[in-house]
């Protein structure tokens, strides 16, 4: 099972992005997403980097893929995909249709999570256009995925967003600039204050959801660290980081070592309390509320319910 950092949804400056990856090259990664995905004014890291970027990383024995925005509303964005796409030496993650047919047959891609992806007639076409692997939809289950690895179209990788912030949805308006009331044109780019997104709470003062520009995130970080023995029996090939702005190596640190068998899931999941943004989630996974945790016990325990009644019927 690989291991990828997928690519990084916050807006942080150039020397921080630059200091990031250059940690990376360390890190027990396979894939690396370079790219920006959520708003086009983010242009302190150009595409020039982004290659210089990736050429450091695959000298280090990383595969590069180059992500694409997840919402294109303008003639210059398309321009810029169109040179993403055009780049003649590293894979694409298309996330969004217009990607998806500019890269068809052109160029491999992987077939990214904004896709909406939800059947394996989908898959079938996303694989007959050049896809060589597709991102799982977050608020997919454990159910869903087994049935679609079930009729999955051979030659397709899977992928898993196994940890981070949960990317829920894009939106036309910029919540970020509304947050200091500034029109989406003069934002100010005032997204770069918040390296992990500004937190949302509901009227009971939880927290709920992230805005992150035009993403809208969930406040809780999905952790399925707990889970990784279920996701090889799935034949899922690989897994998702996705960055934040602490602690990233000790998390890659932690999922390699799950993986590999040298630490438990349990182990773990110990091992990442407090490094991790907000409260961990799983709910998702077990087809329930996105924002849930459910530990190992309570799994064990309702499983074990579950087995109970079906014996009774």
């Amino acid at each position: 099972m690989k291991l990828a950092l997928g690519p990084l949804l916050y807006f942080w400056s150039r020397d921080d992005v630059l200091a990031f990856y250059r940690q990376a090259r360390d890190w027990p990664v396979d894939v690396v997403y370079l790219g920006e995905v959520v708003c086009s004014k983010r242009r302190g890291v150009r595409l020039e980097d982004w290659l210089a970027i990736a050429e450091e990383l695959t000298a280090a024995g990383k595969q590069v893929v180059l992500s694409t925005l997840a919402l294109i509303e303008a003639e210059s964005e398309l321009l810029t995909l169109r040179r993403i796409i055009d780049n003649g030496r590293f894979a694409v993650e298309a996330n969004d249709m217009g990607a998806v047919r500019l890269a068809a047959n052109k160029v491999p891609f992987v077939a990214g999570p904004h896709l909406n992806a939800y059947n394996c007639a989908t898959l079938g076409l996303f694989r007959d256009l050049g896809a060589q692997r597709w991102v799982m939809p977050v608020e997919l289950s454990r159910d869903t995925l087994a049935a679609i690895q079930a009729c999955r179209p051979a030659g397709l990788e899977t992928e898993v967003f196994a940890f981070g912030r949960l990317p829920l949805a894009f939106s036309a308006r910029c919540f970020t600039a509304r947050h200091y009331n500034l029109p989406k044109d003069d934002c100010q780019l005032r997204c770069g204050d918040f390296s992990d997104g500004l937190v949302l709470n509901s009227q009971e003062g939880e927290q709920f959801l992230s805005m992150n520009g035009i993403q809208t995130q969930s406040a809780a970080t999905c952790n399925l660290i707990g889970v990784v023995s279920e996701l090889k029996e799935l034949n899922v090939e690989v897994l998702r980081l996705s960055p934040q702005s602490r602690h990233m190596d000790k998390i890659v640190g932690a999922f390699r070592a799950v993986i590999d068998g040298t630490q438990t899931p349990q182990q773990g999941i110990d091992a990442l309390r407090g490094l991790t943004r907000g409260e961990p989630c799983n709910g998702y996974w077990y087809g329930g509320a996105g924002l849930a945790w459910l530990d190992q016990g309570e799994v064990r325990e309702a499983r074990a319910q579950s087995g109970d009644k079906k014996q009774r019927c």
